[in-house]
């Protein structure tokens, strides 16, 4: 690692402020940022340690949402009875994360501040059309999400938080990395207000929704629609794990399957 210093504030305000005066980088769990820095492929002078920052964890009820702090981690979201009983595939999808050290570690502000193109939250996220909610605004889950590691979050604003409306039924299917569980290709379902919405992470450069499918399930919400609808390959990745094809394939084949555990 190269050197750098830690600041640690003691609210929301202070933190960006320092974020601000610094040009430092916000650490939450610190399961990306710390292993890019150990390879240097990240050098930040000034970490902004947002562990002491009250308020940025916890999960509540907040009428049809379910409202999740930034710095909650993977695996209090998984155990939480308010997320079991509201939206059980958010429950299911952190428990899927990683490994138990990842997951009680990771933060859910820092993998969608991160926006890796085969992170889980991402596919949650567009999915359920849930709201970022920063120290400054509200941005909506279509204008979140920019492309591979870009988001529309500034340099000095933090996630504070996340709201996640409670949908009619939603489930999540992955095929991950056997190593890093990582997703390979992830899709998530979800009958919403607003209508069907499947998104998808690991087949592309940032996670995207699949209208090819919402098309079919919005006609009939069955595992034989989900799997008989094509999506092109074009602008998948194509990488030694899998070429764009066969994502291309799997996009179906994890959409019918989720659609056959949301029931």
């Amino acid at each position: 690692m190269y050197p750098f210093e830690i600041v640690r504030p003691a609210s929301v305000a202070e933190a960006v402020a320092a974020l601000a005066s610094t040009g430092g980088r916000a650490l939450a769990g610190g399961q990306s940022l710390v292993g890019a820095m150990k390879l240097r492929l990240a050098q930040p002078g000034t970490l902004v340690d947002l562990s002491g920052v009250p308020g940025l964890a916890g999960i509540r009820r907040d009428g049809d949402a379910i409202v999740i702090g930034a710095t909650t981690r993977h695996a209090d979201i998984a155990a939480a009875a308010e997320v079991r009983a509201a939206i059980p595939a958010l429950a299911a999808l952190a428990e899927g994360i990683g490994d138990r050290q990842v997951r009680n570690m990771g933060t859910l502000g820092g993998a969608l501040a991160n926006n890796d193109p085969a992170a889980c939250w991402p596919a949650a996220v567009l999915g359920l059309d849930a709201t970022v909610v920063t120290s400054r605004r509200r941005i909506a889950a279509a204008d979140f999400f920019r492309g591979m590691y870009e988001t529309a979050l500034a340099a000095d604003e933090l996630i504070v938080a996340v709201d996640f409306p409670v949908p009619g039924k939603a489930a999540y299917a992955k095929f991950g990395n056997p190593a890093s569980r990582f997703a390979l290709v992830g899709v998530f379902v979800a009958q919403t207000a607003g209508g069907v919405r499947v998104a998808v992470t690991g087949a592309a450069s940032s996670v995207f929704r699949a209208t090819s499918i919402e098309d079919a399930l919005s006609a009939h919400w069955t595992a034989a629609a989900a799997s008989g609808a094509k999506v092109d390959r074009a602008g998948l990745n194509g990488d030694l794990h899998a070429s764009p094809e066969y994502r291309a394939h799997l996009i179906s084949v994890l959409a019918a399957r989720a659609v056959a555990a949301a029931g």
